[in-house]
């Protein structure tokens, strides 16, 4: 498990990256899995996720993770739901209660954990490129707002994702980002590989992104999920392999009562 500076002296916070040890997955998802999404027994899954929190010292909460659809849609969690096909089709998650550890789960996109201590609210992000570029980031802050967090005090931490040294992207790819603003050229370079092809700094355009927003304190895992294949689970890596399938790393937050 890797943890953030900027995160682990609040008070009442617990949080933590999950790398993909330790856990009882076999094969692809070898061995802490912590998606649904994938071809395994459910069982697994669900031992996998209570380890997660035991790991990050949350063992009584209730872990959710929301049925990630790549949007900038956010979720306001009151209470727990249950399963998999209860979770809503969000990238976002936001809260103000305890014991409900929020997680995200990701596979080389950015997932980002969130928290105002003294308001006592959290969220977490799911930040792929397209979430990223949507807005998933000031939407997950402009909901904690809401709850009564000052985006002032809004501690960030962005965790393990793909690196711009193993994202490449085509031309059409970088396209997208430059019509929307000229200023993300700077998150592209030339790939050494012929035919036009560009590699993208996908953190660095959400820390950009949130710094953009009013954020103060982010804190950058320098991780490349990619090139870490005993720490971390990737998609492009297991496309790049022609691999049926692949797991799921999970990122949690969780306000402890009593704290």
């Amino acid at each position: 498990m890797l943890n953030t500076p900027n995160l682990s002296d609040l008070p009442g916070i617990r949080h933590g990256f999950l790398t993909r040890r330790d856990g009882v997955s076999t094969g692809l998802y070898s061995s802490l899995n912590a998606g649904f999404g994938a071809d395994e027994p459910r069982d697994n899954v669900l031992e996998n996720r209570r380890r997660a929190l035991q790991r990050i010292g949350a063992d009584q909460a209730r872990l959710v993770t929301g049925y990630q659809i790549h949007s900038a849609d956010v979720h306001v969690v009151t209470d727990p739901w249950e399963g998999p096909e209860d979770a809503p089709r969000v990238d976002a998650l936001v809260t103000d209660r305890p014991n409900i550890a929020l997680g995200v789960l990701t596979a080389d996109c950015g997932p980002i954990l969130f928290a105002d201590p003294e308001a006592g609210v959290i969220g977490t992000a799911h930040a792929g490129w397209q979430g990223a570029f949507k807005g998933v980031g000031e939407a997950t802050i402009e909901a904690m707002e809401k709850l009564g967090a000052q985006r002032g005090r809004i501690r960030a931490a962005i965790g393990p994702c793909i690196a711009q040294r193993s994202y490449e992207v085509g031309p059409e790819f970088a396209m997208r980002f430059l019509e929307d603003n000229d200023d993300n050229s700077d998150y592209f370079v030339l790939s050494p590989r012929e035919g036009g092809r560009m590699l993208f700094d996908l953190r660095g355009y959400i820390r950009d992104r949130l710094k953009a927003a009013g954020l103060t304190s982010i804190n950058v895992s320098r991780n490349d999920t990619y090139q870490e294949e005993e720490l971390f689970f990737s998609y492009r890596r297991s496309c790049h392999r022609n691999e049926a399938d692949y797991g799921r790393g999970v990122s949690i937050i969780c306000l402890v009562e009593g704290e």
